[in-house]
């Protein structure tokens, strides 16, 4: 597959290893930096979805995605667990949890654009109740995270997993190193991770802004 992701926002919180041990899945070791375990509640929207050497379709390829994940390293290749992801396609939800096991959720989106924020906001309709309502934008300029940072763990991961009835998937992902900016962002609701049951720490988020990436998803394999 084929995508382009679309004003980005990381906004990550520092949790214990051992309350994060009991959310993820136990074939999956948990990936920590400096003794943290991190979640991620990112916002975007994507655009050009298609499978390789088929021109984007109008109508399905180009919607807002929202996902919550945490690091995980198997085999020692760092990669991204997700425990939802929330989206404006029905086709792409259907697709999603079909060829790639992943726990993808139909809400109602809108990403809203401007010349210096974004105004985001997804209400899941089916699922439990998810909600996030926030505004956003970038505050620096574009940097790339070095290597042995905490901003390189946290974004610089090309594989994603998923566990099926105790054997582990994985599926690659190719693009650029992340354009980094250091961001802002206002959170009127956010739900997003509580849904997944996790409690977030009473603490602000580590938060980065990227503008566009373009990127390539290999189908799923099973590892284990």
């Amino acid at each position: 597959m084929k995508q382009e992701w679309n004003d980005l926002l990381f906004a990550h919180w520092p949790v214990s290893p051992d309350y994060m041990r009991q959310l993820v899945p136990r074939e999956l070791p948990l990936d920590t930096f400096d003794g943290k375990a991190w979640v991620a509640v990112t916002p975007f929207h994507m655009s050009g979805v298609r499978p390789r050497a088929v021109p984007p379709l109008p109508g399905l390829s180009a919607f807002p995605e929202l996902n919550v994940r945490t690091y995980v390293t198997v085999d020692n290749k760092p990669g991204v667990f997700f425990f939802s992801l929330d989206c404006a396609n029905s086709p792409a939800v259907w697709a999603a949890r079909t060829f790639y096991h992943l726990p993808y959720f139909k809400a109602r989106m809108t990403a809203t654009v401007g010349r210096q924020e974004v105004v985001y906001s997804s209400e899941r309709v089916a699922g439990g109740p998810a909600h996030l309502h926030a505004n956003y934008g970038a505050i620096s300029n574009v940097f790339h995270a070095e290597r042995g940072t905490l901003e390189h763990f946290l974004t610089e991961r090309y594989c994603l997993y998923s566990v099926v009835k105790g054997r582990i998937y994985r599926a690659e992902i190719h693009h650029v190193q992340w354009p980094l900016q250091n961001a802002r962002a206002t959170f009127a609701v956010n739900t997003m991770a509580a849904a997944a049951g996790i409690t977030l720490p009473d603490t602000d988020p580590l938060l980065h802004f990227s503008k566009r990436l373009e990127v390539l998803i290999w189908r799923l394999r099973r590892l284990h």
